[in-house]
């Protein structure tokens, strides 16, 4: 007969066996190779180590081709709940140590409760992926459960924050859900993320292409933008995952947690009116302008490696949460091409999904022109822009810097889109076209007739640039609220983020808008 203490002895070994995964042997394979165990991810995510485990007995259904007698411990992944600096956060883990973490019945079914938890709670979730994929044992039941994933992903979209870690393969359809997740977190050298890998690419195309050059970290953050960050290693990655969050609400009828006691820095940045050159066509870093804007160490980079002519970022000023959208001149001159319709627009989205209020710094001469981008799609990739932004409702501040040109002008953020508070520097420009460009067209015939062709178009475009393209006249018409000394800046964000804090603004009811794909 069974004592209490033999009951109580049983099942402290199953849950033993149950947290080894696949065994001491395979978990050390994972060190060898300079990944970290599920189990130990997900200590290192959470506050002191601290979670507790959902489902840990769970075991797949033993249907499927070859499945009776399998022990798979967990179903090959680990579902858990605790606390991010001391928010509830829900996560799962997949055990590539157990069946390669690959996805059948009972994993896919632990994978969405634990989302459908977080959206009941209203909480992050954070998916860590190492997994060989679809279980070929179990073919309808994984190709069902990668679709209840994906259906979960978009229930949670926009309600509560989605982060995946990429820590091993992550190919094929599986490649979807982090997809489909607001921020992706990718490892160099063990992370993998493709649809179609190498060898099947070679059979079908004839291109050769190594795993690594194909779906690792770097090539995914750089060319396809699927990445957001790129990790060193797994400390590195749930370490950004815990940073990450520390910008973003738990949901979406939350606001972004602020650091300090609220005090407003009104001081002016002396510096600031010296990083713009005289040169209207020498580009400079616009980062340097951010780092002297917002408060120190603030500045987190979202895609860095991704259409780095535009910079999008999460940012405090006086200890509140910020997104930033940025024109970078040292790229491109700042140009707008379909990659960076693409990221800026998911940006705005998200933040205004998410409460965080927008700031905008314009220096932009344009979209960027060619054959390439109009046929892949510039007008429909750059609507995007002027879609998003004018969809936005939380407070919209705008700073032009420099160049503010044509409909890239208005793509960023401009006060016909809906910018609550607008300002300028008095080096801005804003006009149709640059002051070249346009006098070039206007006054054709008369610089060929002229005895001095160089020195009267030299003349012209100065009196253009001070009639036309200076802010003074966007700041008569309203269309700029001030121009401001650029050491002005953050005093001025201050004050309107302040201002804006209540904001509220009604739109028509529906769905959602049709926002050009």
């Amino acid at each position: 007969m069974n004592t209490v203490s033999n009951k109580i002895d049983e099942l402290v070994a199953k849950k033993d066996k149950f947290r080894l995964g696949g065994g001491i042997d395979k978990i050390e394979k994972q060190h060898s190779e300079g990944k970290l165990s599920a189990r130990e991810r997900i200590e290192k995510l959470y506050d002191n180590g601290f979670y507790q485990e959902i489902y840990t007995l769970v075991e797949h259904s033993g249907s499927g081709f070859g499945m009776e007698g399998k022990d798979i411990p967990g179903d090959g992944i680990i579902s858990a709940l605790g606390a991010i600096d001391g928010r509830l956060v829900f996560s799962v883990s997949q055990d590539f140590t157990s069946m390669g973490g690959s996805v059948g019945k009972m994993h896919a079914w632990k994978f969405c409760e634990m989302m459908r938890k977080a959206l009941k709670n209203g909480t992050p979730f954070i998916s860590i992926n190492d997994s060989g994929g679809a279980r070929i044992q179990e073919p309808i039941d994984s190709l069902n459960g990668y679709g209840e994933i994906f259906y979960h992903n978009t229930l949670l979209s926009g309600v509560v924050p989605q982060v995946a870690i990429i820590a091993g393969p992550c190919a094929g359809g599986a490649a979807y859900s982090p997809a489909l997740m607001d921020f992706v977190i990718m490892v160099k050298n063990t992370g993998k993320m493709f649809i179609a890998g190498p060898q099947v690419i070679k059979e079908a195309t004839g291109e050769v292409i190594s795993a690594e050059e194909l779906g690792g970290a770097l090539a995914q953050a750089t060319y396809s933008g699927n990445v957001h960050f790129v990790a060193e290693n797994d400390d590195h990655a749930l370490q950004l995952t815990r940073l990450l969050l520390s910008y973003l609400p738990s949901n979406n009828t939350q606001t972004p947690p602020s650091i300090g006691d609220g005090t407003i820095d009104i001081s002016e940045v002396p510096i600031l009116n010296t990083l713009i050159p005289d040169d209207p066509r020498e580009p400079y870093d616009m980062m340097q302008i951010l780092i002297n804007t917002f408060d120190p160490n603030s500045i987190l980079e979202i895609q860095s490696h991704f259409a780095p002519n535009i910079i999008c970022a999460f940012a405090r000023l006086n200890g509140r949460v910020v997104g930033v959208v940025a024109n970078q001149p040292i790229q491109r001159f700042g140009s707008i091409d379909i990659d960076a319709s693409d990221k800026s627009s998911r940006f705005v989205r998200f933040c205004n999904a998410f409460n965080i209020p927008i700031i905008t710094f314009v220096d932009v001469p344009g979209f960027l022109p060619g054959i390439e981008q109009e046929f892949g799609g510039i007008i429909r990739h750059g609507a995007k822009m002027l879609f998003s932004f004018s969809a936005c409702t939380v407070p919209k501040i705008s700073i032009v810097v420099r160049k503010a040109y044509g409909g890239a002008y208005l793509a960023m953020n401009a006060r016909s889109l809906g910018a609550d508070r607008v300002a300028a520097w008095p080096t801005a420009e804003i006009a149709v076209m640059g002051a070249e460009g346009a006098i070039s067209v206007l006054f054709r015939e008369d610089i060929k007739k002229a005895k001095d062709p160089k020195k009267f178009k030299s003349e012209l475009i100065d009196k253009y640039r001070l009639d036309f393209a200076s802010p003074y006249p966007a700041a008569k018409s309203g269309l700029v609220d001030d121009v401001i000394t650029p050491s002005q800046t953050r005093q001025y964000l201050s004050v309107c983020l302040e201002s804006l804090k209540n904001k509220t603004e009604l739109r028509p009811h529906k769905k959602h808008g049709l926002i050009p794909l």
